[in-house]
């Protein structure tokens, strides 16, 4: 057996997914109601899957462009451009092997032993351990959470920053919690990571599931091309691509040599025929995207509606992602209660303990599924909180 004393600190350390404990407990159980995993239920859409199909029927199966195959990247520029009214060229895009791989590559070029990150918590444990295992410290700064709302004291951020920080990591709208910051928020964040002279890694991999309008403020909307901000993104949540772990950096293109350098020493690009499915995503795929969004936007009124009607639940419908990040009244272990809720309720959801401390009181419930078993699983839940706890 290998001593374990040979491997990195960081590695041993490296924190066991709460999300996927959940998982591994319920996967494989019949009568089971997914809403563990931030994924929806419907299979990559057909005209996605024929364009990788085609592409490998015709031997497409080489080493490919590191940066990404020419045409996504132009691609992904006149998608952006269009979504946030300017001028993206080609050269701000760089194809990445998941969002997850984006993030890494980030906090490559970014931070490492000895460096801090600061980042805007409860969020996807994933950043927090990405960032751990590059040697870095993390600081996190908790969201507040009044009367079901979540909002973010702009003092605490800015005394969280020390002269160690390296990157701010804000992810809007947010996974878990929904909060998504409005365009006054966004500017005076960067306005505090220009003061302090800073980077950040913009997160908004759920701009599109907003339910106020076309898409959530972005940092595009505020920032100047001066501006040191790394935008990580994904094709998961959009075109149901989860499985496919296809992702993108949007970045100044003065950083194109060292993210190429980055791809090429991590995983040597993304196969081609994946990206021919993600141009067709992108070029073809914005009705698939709308309409997914508007039936998250039911499902989310349907779910809130029946647990709040419980009167033991505190929870507000999220203004993006697609989210339900709630407490139970006299639940204290969440996780604990999350196993509880598999074997008894039949319903899998996440523990708030898999987001931090911060959110150890809240589960996380993914109501991006079928409208139907949305309300089934929230039945469940509501009568599990009457009669069980």
């Amino acid at each position: 057996m290998l001593d374990l004393t040979r491997l990195r600190r960081e590695a041993v350390e490296a924190p066991e997914s709460g999300i996927v404990a959940v998982v591994n407990h319920a996967r494989g159980r019949e009568g089971i109601i997914p809403m563990w995993a931030g994924e929806g239920d419907l299979s990559t859409p057909k005209f996605i899957a024929d364009a990788a199909a085609q592409s490998l029927s015709e031997g497409e199966t080489f080493y490919t462009w590191q940066r990404g195959l020419p045409e996504l990247r132009e691609a992904l520029s006149a998608y952006s451009s269009r979504l946030y009214g300017q001028n993206l060229e080609p050269e701000r895009f760089f194809v990445t092997g998941s969002g997850m791989h984006a993030i890494q590559i980030a906090l490559m070029a970014l931070a490492g032993a000895g460096d801090e990150v600061v980042f805007i918590g409860p969020v996807w444990p994933n950043f927090s351990a990405a960032a751990g295992l590059m040697g870095a410290s993390r600081r996190e700064v908790s969201l507040d959470f009044e009367a079901g709302r979540w909002s973010l004291d702009l003092g605490k951020l800015k005394a969280a920053i020390t002269d160690k920080t390296r990157v701010l990591f804000v992810n809007t709208p947010s996974n878990p919690t929904g909060w998504t910051a409005d365009r006054e928020t966004l500017a005076a964040i960067l306005a505090i990571a220009r003061e302090a002279g800073i980077a950040v890694i913009a997160d908004e991999i759920y701009a599109r599931f907003y339910y106020d309008g076309p898409r959530a403020p972005s940092f595009h909307d505020v920032m100047a091309a001066h501006d040191a901000i790394l935008f990580v993104n994904s094709f998961s949540k959009n075109w149901a691509m989860t499985g496919w772990r296809i992702g993108w950096i949007e970045a100044s293109p003065a950083l194109g040599q060292i993210v190429e350098n980055l791809i090429q020493y991590s995983n040597s690009g993304v196969a081609a025929f994946m990206q021919r499915g993600a141009v067709a995503a992108v070029t073809r795929g914005e009705d698939f995207v709308e309409n997914q969004i508007a039936r998250a936007e039911t499902a989310r009124d349907i779910f809130c509606d029946i647990l709040t009607a419980t009167n033991r639940v505190e929870l507000t419908p999220p203004d993006g992602a697609f989210y339900a990040f709630f407490k139970i009244d006299g639940v204290t272990d969440t996780r604990a209660a999350a196993f509880r809720i598999v074997d008894e309720a039949k319903v899998a959801i996440a523990p708030g303990t898999a987001f931090g401390p911060n959110g150890a009181p809240f589960f996380r419930a993914c109501f991006h599924r079928r409208i139907d078993e949305v309300e089934a699983a929230a039945h469940r839940l509501a009568e599990w909180i009457g009669y069980q706890v």
